[in-house]
């Protein structure tokens, strides 16, 4: 489970990274405008690190289905090595996909202008400025690829069913609870995933807006990454101790290592 939330908290990073970084800085430099290539860069990317994120939730779905259902199992199915092998397969199927879906957006010719209503590059968004019936390629890639997202919703909804039903049989008190508390928090992560994604590209687009647009785009892509760590830290009292125990480890060496005294403090003449 740790593994698998440090790839976690390296995508998170990367999509905070992604989007904010540039519009933080077009905020302080009081201009909209991204090239070309920081454009093709920005898509790529987004397209990498939220493709893999939901690949990984997906496995970590299965992860805790072998470790509540089958928990006998675990250390043959789940070892080391196929933890390793599952992460390096969703990092390279979002490679992939977004090395896809890049190179065919880009190779569009657009005619509708230059400039996006949104504070970063997205799909949807550039497909508006073409003016080729080659959009519908995209479309259709971007079809597929939510048909591929609602058959790992599905295997991540079919997996909490099972860990539900067997959780709801266990005879302690306790292991429910801590069952319960494992997964919890990666339920709350994808159902924040799943339904901001949602209703950013379900919304009528009677209600279409550029505030509201905004608005559900700093919630589908800023939101989600910055409330996972939270959402998993608040419920992983073993975590906060593990920080807590190096901070106070930290501090009583540097006590140890660098001692002093009233006499001995530094003064300003």
């Amino acid at each position: 489970m740790y593994f698998f939330l440090l790839n976690l908290t390296l995508l998170d990073l990367g999509c905070i990274s992604t989007t904010l970084s540039k519009a933080m800085a077009n905020s302080l430099w009081d201009t909209r405008a991204i090239s070309y290539t920081g454009c093709l860069a920005q898509v790529f990317l987004f397209l990498f690190l939220f493709s893999a994120e939901y690949s990984l939730l997906t496995i970590m779905a299965y992860d805790r289905y072998i470790a509540i259902c089958k928990p006998l199992h675990y250390g043959s199915l789940l070892g080391s090595r196929a933890c390793a092998q599952m992460a390096a397969a969703a990092w390279g199927t979002a490679f992939f996909n977004a090395v896809l879906h890049t190179a065919n957006t880009f190779s569009l010719p657009l005619c509708q202008g230059n400039s996006l209503d949104q504070f970063f590059c997205e799909i949807p968004q550039i497909l508006k400025l073409s003016c080729s019936d080659a959009y519908l390629r995209e479309v259709g890639l971007l079809t597929f690829i939510s048909f591929l997202g609602f058959g790992c919703f599905v295997f991540i909804l079919s997996s909490y069913v099972q860990i539900f039903r067997a959780v709801l049989r266990m005879p302690s008190e306790q292991g429910r609870h801590k069952a319960f508390s494992t997964c919890l928090p990666h339920l709350a992560v994808v159902s924040l995933f799943v339904s901001t994604g949602i209703f950013a590209y379900m919304n009528p687009s009677s209600i279409s807006s550029p505030p509201l647009n905004l608005m559900v785009a700093v919630l589908y892509s800023v939101l989600p990454p910055v409330l996972n760590p939270f959402i998993y830290n608040m419920r992983n009292q073993e975590l906060k101790n593990s920080i807590w125990k190096l901070l106070t480890g930290c501090l009583s060496v540097t006590t140890d290592c660098f001692p002093f005294s009233a006499d001995d403090s530094p003064c300003m003449s």
